[in-house]
């Protein structure tokens, strides 16, 4: 299985294609951003109809822009802000409201209809996790969720977010600080308060 930078590659190459005129690239370039677009979309909107739907507008838009994509570029950062984008667009319009059911929606994973005991505390401990996610100031769970869920690295993220990489391991330091305390697992803020 390919890593990350091994991934990251192929993608930008497969864009390169793309951008040129291949159209034979895209599906190449699909495959290898997909996963971690949903990942990430799924991650914020917490219903998988919205996350699959996020992810083709992200890619009707990517293709839209392929001719301005720049030669070079990276391509993950890109199709991350234009995710961020579109999802923030769609928050605003539906009021971001999540119902709890649809946080209950799918099988917790490393558990299996056979283990109802075991299902239940996942599910409680994602809900609990959830919360907390929730609670975070938006610089710091956005940067979360971009490192952790979708796997970008703090430069990635930096571009995507247009920001510097100290900004981002910073929020990420803090943002995890703040997820221990809400979680029972550590100090709060401290005296710096939120960053």
């Amino acid at each position: 299985m390919n890593g990350p930078d091994e991934t990251d590659a192929a993608a930008n190459a497969a864009m390169e294609r793309y951008a040129r005129g291949e159209n034979d690239a895209f599906g190449e370039l699909y495959d290898l951003l997909q996963p971690r677009l949903y990942g990430y979309l799924l991650g914020k909107a917490r219903v998988a109809s919205v996350a699959e739907d996020l992810v083709q507008q992200t890619f009707f838009n990517m293709h839209r822009a392929r001719g301005r994509f720049t030669q070079g570029a990276d391509v993950m950062p890109w199709a991350f802000a234009i995710a961020r984008r579109l999802f923030i667009d769609h928050a605003r319009k539906a009021g971001r409201e999540v119902r709890a059911d649809d946080a209950l929606a799918t099988e917790p994973a490393g558990t299996s209809p056979d283990q109802p005991d075991a299902i239940a505390m996942a599910r409680e401990a994602e809900l609990q996790a959830t919360a907390a996610l929730r609670l975070l100031p938006d610089m710091h769970r956005e940067v979360f969720e971009m490192t952790h869920l979708a796997g970008l690295s703090h430069a990635a993220v930096a571009e995507a977010l247009g920001t510097t990489v100290a900004a981002v391991k910073m929020r990420a330091f803090y943002g995890a600080r703040y997820l221990r305390a809400l979680l029972g697992g550590g100090t709060g803020a401290g005296k710096g308060g939120k960053r």
